[in-house]
C-alpha cells in the first residue's frame, strides 16, 4: 500500500503523573492507544498498563528529585516510583531500553479516545518482545 493509507496515526500530547501530583510528565502518542498488559510479577501486582514510546516522545515535567529507582532480576529495567505516594507512572523497560514505558492508568482524563489492551506473556518473553520490537522505534 502507498500513500496516506499507511501513515501513522496523528500524535497528541497526553499528560499524567503520580497520585500525589509531585511527579508530572507528558507523552506524545495516538489518542487511540494500543497498550500491553504483562503477566510478570511486578506488572501483575502493580496493575501497570504499558504504553511504550520512543524516548523522544516522553518528557518528565516535574518531580525528578521525587523519584526512587528499583531494579531486580537482570537489573536492566529501571522502575521509577514516587518516593511519597509509591506510584510508578513510567519506567525504562528491559524489552525497550531505548524507549519509555508509561502506565496508561496514570494519564489524565481527556486525551485518550480509546484503549485496546493486548496480553504480553512474560512466560515466553523472547517471542512477546519480538512481537512488539517496533514500539520504541522513531
Amino acid at each position: 500500500m502507498t500513500g496516506s493509507s499507511m501513515s501513522a496515526p496523528a500524535l497528541v500530547t497526553h499528560h499524567g503523573g503520580c497520585h500525589c501530583g509531585r511527579v508530572r510528565f507528558s507523552v506524545r502518542a495516538p489518542a487511540r492507544l494500543q497498550v500491553l498488559e504483562c503477566n510478570c510479577s511486578i506488572c501483575r501486582m502493580g496493575g501497570f498498563l504499558h504504553l511504550i514510546v520512543p524516548s523522544r516522545h516522553f518528557q518528565l515535567l516535574a518531580g525528578a528529585d521525587e523519584l526512587v529507582d528499583y531494579r531486580f532480576n537482570t537489573g536492566v529495567a529501571v522502575h521509577r516510583f514516587c518516593r511519597h505516594c509509591g506510584i510508578k507512572g513510567f519506567y525504562s523497560p528491559r524489552s525497550h531500553p531505548d524507549g519509555v514505558d508509561v502506565n496508561v492508568r496514570c494519564l489524565d482524563a481527556g486525551t485518550v479516545a480509546s484503549c485496546t489492551v493486548t496480553a504480553f506473556d512474560d512466560g515466553d518473553r523472547d517471542a512477546a518482545t519480538a512481537a512488539i520490537a517496533h514500539l520504541s522505534r522513531p
